[in-house]
């Protein structure tokens, strides 16, 4: 899987890429990423990349120019995914990373400012994803959920696949608690049932958590089951 990156900050991902299963996926060749500085794309004399807003207002608004060149000079086929992170875009859930995981390709584009010019929204990106419900200084950090998300389920990047597929929300339900050793730790006890052996009870003690976790922290993900 290809990742094209467009920033305004490369530096973001000078580690990223080396680390952790992150690191496992480009080594084993799983995902190709390249980094792109949108500011080499800024052809006036001081490489201004951001100018402020027609109707005023405050903030700064990320200019269409170098965003458009820097995406032209991909050379990406039209149905590659564009993807712009902003609190405006669809929430990314473990379906929406399980779609773009089985894409060859795929471009990402960090913003800054108050935001980037509509125009390159409304010529050039056919997705706009959103985190969650709060506001970041810039999309390096969204971006870097992203490829980790969609990393982890590229083939032979997790040793163990039965773990990625237990995770929360692959199978619409919050994880259940976990232990390791020691079976005690500051009076605090394992419980019973996964020292059994039973491995029918492990399940259900499993599943009953998980049930009674979700039902507490995230009953939307419930009602959304039912539907």
């Amino acid at each position: 899987m290809k990742i094209d990156i467009l920033t305004l900050f490369p530096e973001y991902f000078s580690d990223f890429f080396q680390i952790s299963i992150v690191g496992n996926a480009v080594e084993a060749g799983k995902i190709q990423p390249t980094v792109t500085d949108i500011r080499d794309f800024a052809f006036n004399k001081h490489r201004q990349v951001d100018d402020y807003p027609y109707g005023g207002g405050a903030g700064m608004v990320m200019k269409p120019e170098p965003i458009a060149e820097a995406i032209d000079f991909l050379h990406a086929e039209k149905d590659v995914p564009v993807i712009y992170f902003t609190p405006q875009g669809k929430p990314l859930t473990q379906k929406t990373v399980r779609y773009f995981a089985e894409k060859e390709r795929v471009i990402l584009l960090c913003g800054h400012y108050k935001e980037i010019d509509q125009r390159i929204r409304d010529l050039y990106v056919s997705h706009e994803i959103s985190t969650g419900d709060y506001v970041l200084s810039c999309g390096e950090l969204p971006a870097m959920i992203f490829v980790d998300a969609v990393a982890r389920l590229q083939d032979g990047v997790i040793g163990d696949l039965n773990s990625a597929l237990t995770d929360s929300f692959e199978i619409n339900l919050l994880g259940c608690p976990h232990y390791t050793r020691p079976s005690e730790f500051r009076n605090c006890c394992v419980p019973d049932v996964l020292l059994s052996g039973n491995h029918k009870k492990i399940d259900d003690w499993r599943n009953k958590k998980s049930m009674e976790i979700t039902a507490e922290v995230r009953p939307d993900i419930l009602k959304r089951n039912d539907k």
